[in-house]
């Protein structure tokens, strides 16, 4: 889906990154809107790994971590 598209639909600011070169310049411009909720559409390929990940049908609490990076909080903090 268009995330951009669907963040401006319901009045949040949508954004976009395509190149790891720009990450830096749209997390500036996303940090300098202050009257709205930004959403930012990281654009990565396929079979990109990326971690933590909720892995499809399963619910945020079943986040999983990469080998040797420890998860977000401890069982006792959720």
């Amino acid at each position: 889906p268009d995330f951009v598209l669907l963040a401006e639909s319901l009045g949040c600011a949508g954004l976009r990154c395509e190149t790891k070169d720009d990450v830096d310049k749209v997390i500036k411009q996303a940090m300098d809107i202050n009257d709205r909720p930004v959403v930012i559409d990281f654009v990565v390929g396929k079979d990109a790994q990326v971690w933590p990940m909720v892995a499809a049908g399963t619910g945020n609490d079943e986040i999983m971590a990469a080998r040797g990076i420890r998860p977000l909080f401890d069982e006792d903090d959720a």
